[in-house]
């Protein structure tokens, strides 16, 4: 039985990407203030952009010159983890959770766990075979390659989770524009990013729709 379940779900995007990543500030900020509980928002933006986690270094982690040159825009999210090219074939999923329902959530590590069990059951549904990779991936089986990457900022009665999980991106431009992390997981055994990184081969409108149906509490 999945442990995760929302009261509230959306499917809104906006052509901005500042907008994107300020709105689900803005649904954090709704829980905190006791206006909605627990939410579930899907998004996709229809232009590339990279994103920076809060303490990332774009000087490290970018090509900038490169981004600039193509008008690309650099922003930063309010959650951690690391920089992200954003776009068209990458859909994006906000959970903003309550920790008082549900005590696991206060771990980060379990929380990760717990919300990720949920997304890979609804990828199980859609004859996906992926794994959990700690602490915030989600590759597939049979090669370890990620198509999901998480991030989360924590407030004082709820979580953001960022999460994305990649279709039909053009993995060509991860190359492009993002340089090798610094850090990197055990599992990825130094491979570029073209080595490490795939798209599933899944309809986006199946995925939202057993994302809905799993998440969303009747």
């Amino acid at each position: 039985m999945n442990k995760i379940t929302v009261d509230h779900f959306e499917e809104i995007s906006f052509s901005d990407p500042a907008e994107n990543l300020h709105y689900d500030d803005m649904l954090l900020a709704r829980a905190e203030k006791g206006e909605i509980g627990n939410t579930l928002r899907i998004w996709e933006s229809p232009v590339y952009f990279a994103v920076l986690g809060r303490t990332g270094q774009a000087a490290e982690d970018l090509h900038i010159e490169r981004l600039k040159t193509d008008s690309v825009p650099i922003l930063r999210r309010s959650s951690g983890g690391g920089t992200v090219l954003q776009g068209p074939g990458c859909l994006n999923f906000s959970f903003v959770l309550s920790k008082e329902k549900n005590s696991e959530l206060g771990d980060l590590r379990r929380s990760y766990h717990l919300i990720l069990e949920g997304v890979l059951a609804v990828l199980k549904n859609l004859h996906v075979r992926a794994v959990f990779r700690p602490i915030s991936d989600l590759a597939l089986e049979k090669d370890e390659k990620k198509f999901s990457g998480n991030a989360q900022r924590r407030g004082r009665k709820f979580i953001l989770h960022h999460g994305t999980i990649l279709y039909d991106f053009n993995l060509d431009l991860i190359t492009k524009y993002l340089a090798m992390p610094k850090d990197i997981p055990v599992y990825r055994q130094g491979r570029p990013h073209r080595d490490f990184i795939t798209n599933l081969s899944i309809r986006k409108q199946d995925l939202i729709a057993n994302l809905k149906d799993l998440f969303l509490a009747l």
